[in-house]
């Protein structure tokens, strides 16, 4: 069996072990172990094992990893992503559609915190959707915007799939935190025109909310400053070279914690589950990064990557229109696959391949972030779709999918322009740099 033949076997193993269940860590490192055993021995495989996974747990830069999931649980249970929300609501509520808006807004300040997308919808949905219920907003419109708005949580930086990009192509975070800033700002005012839009021509999916006077208003503003700090303090230190990314995470940790406390909600069972949340999130997203450093030999041992950028190279599609293909073949493995387990299972192949097409690197982890967020919120299997639907049971998944529609082509939209338009990204990086 060719070298090449093997590393397709392997893929087609890793995929059958995935669709029977199995953790997406354990099946690449069964893949990458055995496959390595059959092309280089098996000293050459236990050293791998071995090597990759102790290089994994040393790497200083992914202690931004836990660092982060533990600013973002802190801050949750410190009641900041409600503070967000509520700020928004007061200033925007009163217009169509502006309870939504207020959801996407405060999804979009509080993957500032978390840098998860589950996380950014389980929160605001818990708080957005039984407020967009009581002012008789259509299910289509509540579910999508929560839906959608949390995908933001892996583009906005601090963004873990920004993280395992970096450490699998041995990029910058700093650079690719900086990358998503604006990328960022466009698919939040994206979403906030597809509510506009869906409420222009159906109304009662977003009737009109409360009007608050300037005093309930500033005293929400106010309210809200806590988070607003910590996310001008980690990401604005990022950007002027004050902080190092890890050095940013462990001061917004920090800054979340005095929060907790100042609220009085520092209790000893808070402090548990936040650290329970925090241990279990992190070891997953190591275990996986594991699995992965463990995989990637085998496969550019397959030699498939450039087996199929020359096949690839042959079918004379051209530089955009090859990447347009790539990036189709994302949005429907994202279908069935969550996402940052596709991103480690395919960028070993991927990255060269495009890189060699002569795209930046930086951008592209930008370009690659956004199909993954498509692929959270497609059907069948959007993740984010089943997340919501646990937190409302009684909507039907074919109403939620119906929601998100507009979002979804917001986000292709966005895709597009970044794909024209690749100073979007990489504006605040090469000036923080340069």
């Amino acid at each position: 069996m060719s070298a090449e033949l093997l590393g397709i076997v392997g893929f087609g193993a890793l995929f059958a072990m995935l669709a029977l269940g199995t953790p997406v860590a354990i099946a690449l490192l069964i893949v990458g172990f055995g496959g390595t055993i059959i092309l280089s021995g098996f000293q050459a495989a236990a050293y791998t094992l071995s090597g990759q996974v102790f290089a994994t747990v040393t790497i200083y830069e992914l202690s931004i990893i836990p660092l982060f999931i533990l600013m973002g649980n802190l801050a949750s249970a410190a009641g900041l992503s409600r503070d967000l929300f509520d700020a928004a609501y007061r200033l925007i509520g009163h217009l169509r559609g502006g309870l939504a808006a207020a959801t996407i807004l405060g999804c979009a300040g509080f993957a500032a915190l978390s840098g998860s997308s589950i996380a950014s919808a389980v929160t605001m949905g818990k708080v957005a959707y039984p407020e967009m219920r009581r002012y008789k907003y259509g299910a289509r419109l509540a579910t999508g915007s929560i839906a959608a708005g949390g995908t933001l949580g892996i583009l906005i930086p601090p963004s873990t799939g920004f993280v395992i990009y970096a450490v699998l192509t041995e990029e910058s975070i700093g650079r690719l935190f900086m990358a998503g800033v604006l990328p960022g700002v466009l698919l939040t005012s994206l979403f906030l025109i597809a509510i506009a839009l869906v409420t222009l021509l159906t109304p009662e999916e977003g009737p009109k909310g409360p009007v608050f006077d300037w005093r309930a208003k500033l005293s929400a503003v106010m309210r809200s400053t806590g988070i607003l700090t910590i996310i001008l303090i980690t990401i604005g230190g990022i950007y002027t070279g004050f902080f190092t990314p890890v050095e940013a995470a462990g001061v917004g940790a920090f800054f979340a914690l005095i929060m907790l406390i100042a609220r009085g909600k520092c209790t000893p069972a808070t402090l548990w589950d936040v650290s329970a949340e925090t241990l279990r999130t992190s070891g997953m997203a190591f275990f996986i990064l594991m699995g992965a450093n463990v995989f990637a030999p085998f496969v550019a041992l397959s030699h498939l990557p450039a087996t199929i950028a020359d096949g690839m190279t042959g079918l004379a599609l051209g530089t955009y229109g090859t990447l347009a293909v790539i990036l189709l073949g994302y949005v429907i493995l994202g279908m069935f696959i969550e996402g940052l387990s596709l991103l480690v299972i395919t960028l070993p192949i991927v990255f060269p391949l495009i890189v060699g097409l002569g795209f930046d690197p930086i951008w592209l982890g930008v370009i690659m972030v956004i199909v993954l967020e498509m692929g959270l919120i497609s059907p069948p299997i959007g993740v984010n779709v089943f997340v919501v639907k646990s937190i409302v049971p009684d909507v039907k998944m074919e109403t939620i999918f119906a929601g998100i529609m507009p979002f979804w082509l917001a986000m292709l939209i966005a895709l597009g322009i970044l794909v024209a338009l690749p100073d979007i990204a990489l504006l605040l990086p090469n000036a923080m740099y340069d």
